[in-house]
């Protein structure tokens, strides 16, 4: 497990509904049960702030890490994937990125990375493609990246769904260009892996102690880590586009129902314990309470 990839989770998930910030030495705290140490943590955030993630507020000798304008724009855009209900209608137009060559290869390692983090998938090594992205939004965090000097070099074009006898599907380009196989028996090991907890949990919570809502926070944070670590890796595409037995819906009902299951005394231990530099605890904004029914 990544230190930095685990914070961003938590600071999407814990941290950014409680106003986005959080005391370094409580984070350290929180997250000592799962064996990350100190150095690590440290390590972790210096180069998540060099990231354009993080910010930091001096209180006296302590630090508030806080995110950035860009990190609160990422945490936003991947929280509409994460906590939505199901996959959105398609309006059969595809969203196409065209990159020029004159391009040099680390911008184009950079653009293509800030696009997969978007939903992106690459068609033939060519093109990036999207069933649904808003392409004025791609451009606009791309700028928020510090990559708007790349905008000269890419050509942003919709157009309509393949045409029957093309001798190319729509749902074949899906395949193709997002490595549907492989995310798919993804999905089915999370689906392995916290299924007998959605009947599990409901027993163990009429136990309510520290413990317990300690417990339920980690719990939570492992749950929302390793689906948005699956996610970043789904375009969130259309019904339509995906195959027949994708079992990405399965995972998100998983999700949804632990989620439900911990909110309660996760909330309860994070309204205890997360705390800013200057020792005040963190209040819950209303935007959790939508999480999973509207993003």
């Amino acid at each position: 497990m990544q230190a930095g990839s685990l914070i961003i989770s938590m600071f999407g998930d814990a941290i950014y509904p409680r106003g986005g910030a959080i005391w370094l030495g409580c984070l350290i705290r929180m997250l000592a049960p799962l064996e990350i140490n100190e150095r690590l943590i440290r390590t972790a955030i210096y180069r998540l702030v060099k990231e354009d993630w993080l910010v930091t507020h001096t209180q006296g000798r302590r630090t508030d890490y806080a995110l950035s304008a860009s990190g609160i724009n990422r945490i936003e855009e991947a929280s509409k994937a994460i906590y939505a209900i199901q996959s959105p209608p398609w309006d059969e137009r595809w969203r196409l990125l065209l990159t020029s060559n004159s391009m040099s290869n680390k911008d184009r390692e950079r653009l293509r990375k800030a696009l997969v983090w978007q939903g992106f998938g690459m068609w033939q090594n060519q093109v990036f493609v999207h069933p649904g992205a808003d392409l004025q939004v791609a451009l606009s965090l791309l700028q928020g990246e510090g990559l708007g000097h790349l905008q000269k070099h890419i050509w942003p074009l919709a157009g309509d769904s393949l045409l029957t006898g093309s001798g190319v599907t729509d749902q074949q380009v899906a395949t193709q260009s997002w490595g549907l196989a492989q995310l798919a028996q993804s999905y089915r090991l999370f689906v392995k892996t916290y299924q007998p907890l959605v009947v599990e949990w409901p027993v163990k919570k009429t136990c309510k102690s520290h413990i317990q809502n300690q417990k339920a926070f980690l719990l939570r944070l492992l749950l929302i880590h390793d689906y948005r670590r699956l996610l970043l890796r789904d375009p969130a595409l259309p019904q339509k586009l995906l195959p027949g037995d994708w079992p990405g819906q399965a995972a998100r009902t998983v999700c949804t129902q632990m989620y439900a299951a911990l909110s309660v005394p996760s909330e309860t231990y994070l309204e205890e314990h997360m705390q800013l530099a200057d020792g005040r605890l963190t209040d819950s904004l209303r935007l959790f309470r939508n999480r999973f029914r509207i993003c």
